[in-house]
């Protein structure tokens, strides 16, 4: 995408997270309207039905052409109090691309670098926002690993079966120094945690290497900052590294009874996991069929199919 447009598109960004919006309208209308983002897609991400995600978008639009915000570009002086919205937007745009919530293929490219293009034009914009170093090292780190998330058929790889020496190292690389920067520089936020995490992954040199006890430890600290029940199941599955599959599955049922993350097929299908590493192999097809039923992407179905076949054969 040219620079010009990407430009045009991040002052649009700015435009629709205007603060006379609710913040979750605020993030469907810019996605929507600005990002391409699919209004199914838009649901997903919120775990509400797509009719809500439609008449959230349709009423921001009626809002922000009535205070004529549509128009005018905002100020320079107005941009840090819309700084986190354009974040979410931006973080949540890549992981529509990273793993997209429906379709047959994992990844959408497209999404993932428009997504990088508008993060690095965003540190550009505001050079001294460590929350935008964050955002950049998380999407440079997360990224990295594209080229080993499937294998040549499409199938889904996990982290324990790619192949390292394929990873972008320059990202890899750039991502961890911005992550330092913004460690130095003060208290880190949500967007420098998830970076900090992500880079543990990245510079892990095998899986078996990875340093899962500093994983919790950091999912503990942006659980203070984000108390986020997402973030709560990813803490959990780093759990299952440290202490063992019971231990986190404990969590996970009390994340079930919670009811947050109804609808959410990571939180069964990481049930299902931990399930089938228990050797609780009925139970375990249980969840994963659940997850199966939620799930939109076909190369998540065909992993949960398959992993459903395994219990199910034991």
């Amino acid at each position: 995408m040219p620079r010009s447009e990407m430009d045009d598109r991040l002052r649009l960004i700015f435009t629709c997270c205007h603060p006379v919006l609710p913040r979750e309208a605020q993030i469907a209308l810019t996605l929507r309207l600005v990002c391409g983002v699919g209004t199914g897609d838009i649901a997903r991400a919120f775990l509400v039905p797509e009719a809500t995600v439609a008449a959230r978008i349709r009423r921001a639009e009626e809002k922000i052409s009535a205070v004529g915000a549509a128009s005018r570009v905002p100020a320079a002086s107005e941009l840090p109090d819309r700084l986190d919205a354009v974040l979410t937007v931006i973080h949540l745009l890549f992981t529509t691309g990273h793993t997209a919530p429906s379709g047959d293929a994992l990844v959408r490219e497209d999404l993932v670098d428009r997504a990088l293009g508008l993060a690095r034009l965003l540190r550009d914009l505001m050079p001294d926002e460590r929350a935008v170093w964050g955002l950049l090292a998380l999407l440079l780190l997360t990224d990295a690993r594209r080229a080993t998330r499937t294998d040549a058929g499409g199938r889904i790889l996990l982290l324990e079966e790619q192949d390292r020496s394929r990873w972008d190292r320059a990202a890899i690389a750039e991502g961890h120094r911005l992550v330092l920067d913004a460690m130095r520089a003060g208290r880190p936020g949500k967007f420098v945690l998830q970076a900090a995490i992500a880079s543990v992954h990245a510079r892990a040199p095998s899986y078996a290497e990875t340093d899962w006890a500093q994983i919790v430890v950091r999912y503990d600290q942006l659980l203070q900052v984000w108390p986020s029940p997402v973030v709560a199941l990813n803490r959990a599955v780093a759990v299952s590294m440290v202490d063992g599959p019971g231990a986190a599955l404990r969590e996970v049922r009390a994340l079930e009874e919670d009811g947050r993350l109804d609808g959410y097929h990571y939180l069964a299908a990481a049930k299902a996991d931990l399930l089938r590493r228990l050797g609780r192999s009925a139970e375990a097809a249980a969840a994963y069929r659940t997850a199966l039923d939620l799930a939109g992407n076909d190369a998540e179905r065909a992993f949960l199919a398959g992993r459903l076949e395994e219990v199910t054969s034991a």
